[in-house]
Order: structure tokens, then C-alpha cells, then sequence
């Protein structure tokens, strides 16, 4: 049987159909959508900045059109999702407990996120601690004093912030709610109740090849080596793996102009025959949060999509090329350019601090229409009524002029 053969464009637009960006949404979302999506994705990645919406928000808006944000809340505290470091720290089905549950049960294994020494000589006060949440119920680090006032940055936490993190690796409490983004925490028995260690434990082994599979699914296509940064696994084998996929009909292998071989997964299929023809089509435009799924593997971004990355917001302001929390910016299949923004949440103003197109774009009249439609809707979003614009490209300018207004968004 003779490889496919697909162009770049092709693939790409393969990947943005399995993450969910390829089309721009066609109806209003609704509360499931939330669920939906992050099952797609399999993970949703968390990050705290907040200088513009936080990120795990900011990509499902991406993918889902305006939404309540409340809504990502409602599912944690409902049940449908869970916490735990997966790519990093992450959101997930609560239906994939089992697969990280390995993990949990060998947190010595978790590296810098799991301080054993802590844990043991500390050992009575977080047996009090479990007991307290036992009796009183979940908890926040907020709830607790530190012991000295005035201590700052992460190497003075306070005691049970420490407390809380470990036991948080170690599986013995779980995130059930984030209020005000502060992680909220109940012990694991009381949130999983019917789950018995002895009966439901997948082998790591198995779990690992579970977790491979749905990065195959969520990638949509990919090379091997893309398959094991999803999930941050080690010491994978995955010749033997893509051998017995392909033999089952989970993936097909194709030939990608300028990459070479990759393999496709299964549910990818239906779209195939366009892809071949190189008729799929691309019509979504939107800001994508640094911790997307799309460009959080830069050397992936950078093979797949020719977009190189990197967040400098632990840069030294004077050493940036672009700024603190720079944006990417997506366009019918392609990273066509990157913002660096700021919310103004007191005055309602979106500003765009920097905008940055890509070397070889061209700034026709759709990219430029479309690129406005995008940063609307992402304000508009964010409740903004005005955008601002500050360093952006000429020909963006003189259609742009310093910004322009928002009409607020209707129900």
C-alpha cells in the first residue's frame, strides 16, 4: 500500500482539527463544551499570570468562542475534572484518575515537586493537618498564618502551604475547587470514595501506554518523539508501540512535505481525503495562550508550524525580544505573529503593547481582517470596550490607526 503523501499545510491543519482550532466556532458554547474540550486536548494546562486572562481560560476561549469563565470552576467543583502534574500542572478528566494514580503512589519519583525530607520531618503536623480536614473540611493554604509575616517568593512558604503541596503529590488530597484561583483541597478518600487502591491500580506500564494514546488522539499527527513531552513521561519504548498501533488501525503512517514520515491517528481519517487533495481548510483566527497544547512543545511548534517560541517572562526585562507574556497569534493554519499584551481591568482597555508578524507574512486584507476579528473577540472576552495599540507593523497601522472600540458583548 502506498504512503500518503500530504503537505505541510495539510498537516497542519490536521493537528488544528484534532486540538479543535481548525474552524472557528459555529454556535454559542454551552457548559459542556468545557468538558468536551479538555477531554479533546486531554490536558489543560495551569498557569497563574494573570495579565491577561490566565491561561488554562484563555485556551479553551480559543477553541470554544466567549464563555463564562466560572464555567472551567463549575466543572472542577462538580466533579468532571481533576488536578494533578501531568504535562505540567494540569487539569484533566476526573475520569483519568486512574491513570495518574501511579504517580501519586510514588511521589519520591516526581522530582522537584515531592520533598521527601520535608514531608518526614514534618510528619506530625501534617498528620494534624489531615485530621483538621478530616473534621472541618476542605481547605486552603490561605487559611493557615505563616509564622514569620512579611516572608515572600516560593522558598518561604508558609509550613502548610508546603504541607498541602506534598500531600497534593502524595495523593492523599486533591483539588476539589479554585476559589479565586487558590486550590482548595479535601482528602482523596472523601473525593474519590469508591476507588480502592487494590482493586482499580492500572500498571504504571499500561497506564503509560494509555497516556500515549491520547496524545496520539490529541495531536491528531505526529513524529514519535512528540508523543512522550506530552505527558512528561521517561524512558519510553515506542517502536514496539506505533508497530502494534499500526497493526490495529490506531494509526497510519504518511509522508509530510518538508518532515518526512509521520503518523496519523485514526479518528483523522474522515478528513484524510481532503487533506491528500490539500482542500482542508482553515478558517479560524484567534490568540492562543503561551501554554497551548499547540505551541507548548517549542521544538514541535518549531518543526510543524516554523513558529519559534519562548516565553520570557522570567527574562530580564532588558534582555526580551518581544516581551513579557507574548501571545501567539493563529490565522487559517499557520502562527502567523505574536502579541504582547496587558488587561487593563479598572479602565476596561485591552493594550496591545507589541504586535510582531512573522518573517515572510504577508499582511493581505483577510490576514488584516481577520487578525482584527480575533483580538475583538478577545477582548470583548475580557469585558474590554477599547483596545490600544502601541508597537505594531505599518501596514496593520494605517488599517488599525491607535486602536479602536469595543461594543460590549450581547447575552
Amino acid at each position: 500500500m502506498s504512503v500518503p503523501q500530504l503537505t505541510l499545510r495539510a498537516a497542519r491543519n490536521l493537528h488544528l482539527a484534532a486540538q479543535g482550532l481548525l474552524q472557528k466556532p459555529r454556535r454559542r458554547p454551552k457548559p459542556s463544551d468545557v468538558t468536551a474540550a479538555i477531554s479533546r486536548m486531554s490536558l489543560l494546562q495551569i498557569d497563574t499570570i494573570n495579565i491577561v486572562a490566565r491561561s488554562p481560560y484563555l485556551v479553551l476561549f480559543s477553541r470554544i468562542g466567549s464563555y463564562p469563565q466560572s464555567w472551567l470552576d463549575d466543572a472542577l467543583l462538580g466533579g468532571e475534572l481533576m488536578e494533578y502534574w501531568a504535562h505540567e500542572a494540569c487539569f484533566l478528566p476526573r475520569k483519568d484518575f486512574a491513570l495518574i494514580r501511579h504517580q501519586m503512589l510514588n511521589p519520591e519519583k516526581m522530582g522537584w515537586k515531592y520533598r521527601p525530607e520535608w514531608m518526614v520531618e514534618h510528619a506530625a503536623e501534617i498528620e494534624k493537618l489531615l485530621a483538621h480536614i478530616e473534621c472541618n473540611g476542605p481547605v486552603r493554604s490561605a487559611d493557615f498564618e505563616h509564622p514569620r509575616k512579611g516572608a515572600s517568593g516560593w522558598w518561604e512558604w508558609k509550613p502548610h502551604k508546603k504541607h498541602l503541596e506534598g500531600l497534593f503529590t502524595a495523593g492523599k488530597v486533591m483539588v476539589v475547587e479554585r476559589r479565586n484561583f487558590q486550590r482548595v483541597y479535601d482528602l482523596t478518600s472523601r473525593v474519590m470514595p469508591h476507588w480502592n487502591d487494590d482493586l482499580h491500580l492500572i500498571h504504571q506500564q499500561d497506564a503509560e501506554q494509555q497516556m500515549l494514546a491520547n496524545s496520539a488522539r490529541s495531536l491528531g499527527i505526529f513524529r514519535p518523539e512528540w508523543l512522550a513531552d506530552y505527558y512528561r513521561l521517561k524512558n519510553i519504548s515506542l517502536k514496539p508501540l506505533l508497530a502494534q498501533w499500526q497493526e490495529n488501525g490506531i494509526v497510519t503512517r504518511v509522508d509530510v512535505e518538508g518532515i518526512g514520515e509521520m503518523w496519523l491517528h485514526h479518528e483523522q481519517l474522515p478528513l484524510m481525503e481532503k487533506a491528500e487533495k490539500n482542500t482542508l481548510r482553515a478558517t479560524h483566527s484567534a490568540v492562543l495562550s503561551p501554554f497551548d497544547p499547540v505551541v507548548w512543545d517549542r521544538k514541535r511548534a518549531e518543526v510543524l508550524f516554523g513558529f519559534s517560541y519562548r516565553l520570557e517572562c522570567y527574562t530580564p526585562a532588558e534582555k526580551r525580544k518581544y516581551g513579557y507574556f507574548v501571545l501567539p497569534l493563529l490565522h487559517q493554519g499557520a502562527l502567523v505573529g505574536r502579541i504582547d499584551a496587558k488587561m487593563h481591568r479598572k479602565t476596561g482597555e485591552l493594550e496591545i503593547i507589541s504586535l510582531y508578524l512573522e518573517d515572510g507574512v504577508k499582511p493581505g486584507q483577510v490576514l488584516i481582517n481577520g487578525l482584527h476579528s480575533a483580538l475583538t473577540d478577545f477582548a470583548q472576552w475580557q469585558n474590554a470596550s477599547r483596545i490600544l495599540l502601541g508597537n505594531i507593523p505599518a501596514v496593520l497601522a494605517s488599517s488599525w490607526g491607535e486602536g479602536w472600540e469595543i461594543s460590549p458583548e450581547s447575552p
